[in-house]
Order: C-alpha cells, then sequence, then structure tokens
C-alpha cells in the first residue's frame, strides 16, 4: 500500500500546524482540542520547519516542569524532520518509523506539505493490506 492510500482513507480534516515562537501552551491547547499526538511546525503551512510532539512536550514538562508551557516550541520541537511522499511504500514508512522511534511523519509533494501520517494509520493499512491477501489466498486454496 502506498502512502497516499493511506492519506484517502483518513479522510480530509487536514494537517494542522503551529507557526515558530508558538509557545507550548498554545500547542497543548490545540493537541487537545484536536485530539491530536503532533503538530508540524511551518511558518507557511508548507514546508514543514520542525515538528512538536506529545512525547516531546511531556519530556519538558518532566524536567523543567509546568514553566515550560511558557517558553516557545521552538527549543523543544525536532528540527530535523523525516518526511515522506504520497508514492513511497507504507511498509518502508513504517520501518523509518520504528527505528528513528518517532510516530508522526509528514507527507511532501511537490516541496510541499500534504498530509501527516502516523504509526498507527500506518499499520492499520498494513493489516488491511495482509488481511486481503489471507482472503485472496484461502479463495484460491477453496477455489473461488
Amino acid at each position: 500500500m502506498l502512502v497516499h492510500q493511506i492519506l484517502k482513507s483518513k479522510g480530509s480534516e487536514g494537517v494542522f500546524t503551529v507557526k515558530p515562537g508558538t509557545l507550548v501552551s498554545e500547542a497543548v491547547k490545540l493537541l487537545a482540542e484536536k485530539r491530536i499526538g503532533t503538530v508540524i511546525v511551518s511558518q507557511d503551512g508548507e514546508t514543514p520547519n520542525g515538528i512538536l510532539s506529545e512525547r516531546d512536550i511531556v519530556r519538558e514538562l518532566g524536567k523543567r516542569g509546568a514553566g515550560c508551557l511558557s517558553h516557545s516550541i521552538d527549543a523543544y520541537m525536532t528540527a530535523d524532520v523525516v518526511t515522506c511522499g504520497p508514492d513511497d511504500d507504507a511498509v518502508g514508512v513504517l520501518e523509518k518509523m520504528t527505528e528513528g522511534r518517532f510516530r508522526h511523519m509528514p507527507v511532501m509533494a511537490d516541496g510541499k506539505l500534504v498530509g501527516l501520517i502516523s504509526l498507527g494509520d500506518t499499520v492499520k493499512a498494513r493489516l488491511s493490506e495482509l488481511a486481503m491477501e489471507k482472503n485472496a489466498l484461502e479463495g484460491m486454496i477453496m477455489g473461488h
């Protein structure tokens, strides 16, 4: 299964972005309101400058306490963002996420942000693909 197929199955809620310099407390509010695990940090909404996850925020809360909520996200985001393209294979994306120990990957096409897929999205797609393969094999064995 390809990344664009995963994006298509997710629907059209889009990618949530925040601008560099946004306060951690504002990012937390967005994560809670939208019930999401990460936001893309982007000045223009098309090019990722970084990515901030709930894990990043919890890590800083543990180190610095609630005072980090009044700081800029710039210090806590991951600036070296690993991305994929719409025609990338889900298995390869899953491997990158597992090796990199992260759960969200921006999808880029023609230098622009077009989506965001999660580890859960890729696992769900892979399980669906395996179920279809299983059904096809069972059909062949049963002569259907």
